[in-house]
């Protein structure tokens, strides 16, 4: 691990970092978990996705470990085939007579939702 002195800026600068995104990242699952929509969630799921890989990147300069940076690499691949395998899937899914719009209005048999 690298000891940061304590006056040093990088080592201060990697706390504050590191804390505001494990901030987004709670907010980021939270709205995960309670997301009104399926595009909500998808773009929710992301967020985490980048927020994690954000993490492991502070941890490697944080401790000098070369390995979490390949952790990141690995996140933002599986990260993107998620999302674009979420978004074919709200593509394709059948809609439902109580399905609602964007803005909680009721579709219509018609409607495009």
């Amino acid at each position: 691990m690298i000891d940061f002195a304590p006056g040093d800026i990088t080592g201060i600068a990697a706390m504050i970092a590191m804390g505001l995104t494990l901030i987004g990242a709670i907010a980021g699952c939270v709205r995960l978990v309670m997301g009104p929509s399926l595009a909500d969630r998808v773009v929710s799921l992301d967020l985490v996705t980048i927020l994690l890989v954000a993490i492991s990147s502070i941890l490697a300069l944080t401790t000098g470990q070369g390995a979490y940076l390949d952790l990141g690499l690995a996140l933002a691949l599986v990260g993107f085939l998620a999302t674009v395998a979420f978004a074919r899937y709200a593509d394709r899914r059948p809609t439902r007579s109580d399905d609602r719009g964007e803005f909680g209005q009721k579709l219509k048999a018609g409607d495009q939702p």
